[in-house]
């Protein structure tokens, strides 16, 4: 794993006192469940702990003054052309739902409204599920400021998803902070789960025996053969949460956003560290134990997994490219252009916001973009005249 930077700015007094109280909290649990705790375990608590965890409580965590800035952040167009493709599954059905996942500062959600309402769009009802109280209220008074108190009224904010779910649904960066299992082969070929002891220097790695079961099975029918050392991540969590949305969509679209690999690049025999990184002050380093709750830890999406997982429940998946390719063809050009037929895609380029989200250097190819959908018939427009990749 990659040490954490010596040049990372050092945290408020404050801050530093909440992440001793959350550190505390995560030595107890530790002593209080065998002295060890799976890293999936470790990942929860640091990041979901009530009132202590990096989503629970109150510090900021995206845009310029937080650990990492999102696609909606960076520009208004993404939003916009998520909200074309939000448009073309309410023109299908007429009033029906947008569910959003993990609405962060709820910026996402502004600009696909605002996009709606230029189309003559507007959802029955725009659900945010979102589990942080903190969060939850920024994202009330973003809306009220940018879309006034009669939009605020179509939006609802939900802490377990619906049963039912008829309309669009849209993940951007929500599978990768979902707690995942870390592995870890020896040199020899055993396979052991890491998980997290304490020790009089602190937090610490250490692996146990992995039991017979899913977690198993899956990871000795991905990873790559050999004996030698190899570390990586599987997420059974990730997994269920996708089943459980494609099971629960009766008719409608489901978009996920985030990046990651095909499950051949995944588990590569070179991705031999995993994908594990943690976020802070804009800083990307592999020490998961760093000021815990004042950073990000995510791992990279297995995509292969995810669609797997979305056909176990009864979905179609309908497309899967890179977020550059899939925001062309919701007509990003267009949205730059202003409608201009003679403008081409060097003015996307020339715009250094938008040019963000698409340089393959940056987000564009990193990011990957997977549609699944029930009740559908014909093309999604994200994927239409998008590359498909190969799950």
């Amino acid at each position: 794993m990659m040490a954490p930077d010596s040049t990372l700015p050092p945290p408020p007094p404050e801050a530093v006192a909440h992440s001793q109280q959350l550190a505390e909290f995560i030595a107890s649990t530790i002593q209080d469940e065998g002295d060890w705790i799976p890293f999936s375990r470790f990942m929860e608590l640091v990041l979901y702990a009530p009132g202590l965890g990096y989503y629970a409580a109150g510090s900021r965590k995206f845009g310029e003054h937080g650990d990492f800035v999102t696609a909606p952040e960076i520009s208004p167009m993404f939003g916009k052309c998520i909200g074309r493709q939000a448009a073309e599954v309410l023109t299908r059905l007429p009033g029906a739902d947008v569910l959003e996942l993990g609405p962060g500062s709820g910026q996402l959600a502004v600009d696909i409204y605002q996009s709606l309402q230029e189309q003559g769009l507007l959802p029955g009802r725009y659900l945010m599920l979102e589990v942080s109280p903190d969060l939850r209220e920024r994202q009330r008074e973003l809306i009220e400021k940018r879309l006034g108190l009669d939009a605020l009224k179509r939006f609802s904010w939900i802490d377990r998803l619906p049963d039912k779910i008829h309309g669009f649904v849209i993940a951007n960066e929500v599978l990768d902070v979902i707690p995942c299992a870390l592995l870890h082969r020896h040199a020899g070929g055993e396979l052991r789960e890491s998980g997290v002891i304490l020790t009089e220097a602190g937090f610490a790695l250490d692996d146990a025996r992995l039991p017979e079961g899913d977690l198993k099975r899956r990871a000795q029918a991905v990873l790559p053969g050999g004996d030698y050392e190899y570390l990586t991540e599987v997420n059974l969590a990730a997994e269920g949460l996708v089943r459980t949305i494609a099971r629960s969509l009766v008719n409608g679209l489901a978009i996920f956003i985030d990046y990651g690999f095909p499950e051949r690049e995944y588990y590569h025999p070179q991705r031999a560290q995993g994908t594990l990184r943690c976020h802070y002050r804009h800083r990307v380093h592999g020490d998961p134990f760093f000021m815990p709750g004042l950073q990000d830890i995510t791992a990279h999406v297995d995509f292969t997994a995810m669609s797997r997982a979305a056909e176990s429940g009864g979905a179609e998946v309908m497309g899967f490219t890179t977020q550059a390719y899939f925001l062309i063809s919701c007509g990003l050009g267009v949205l730059v252009s202003g409608g201009d037929p003679t403008a081409t895609l060097s003015k996307l380029k020339g715009t250094s916001a938008v040019h963000r989200l698409i340089n393959p250097a940056e987000m564009g190819e990193l990011f990957k973009v997977l549609g699944f959908a029930k009740g559908w018939d014909g093309p999604v427009l994200g994927f239409q005249s998008a590359r498909h990749l190969t799950l």
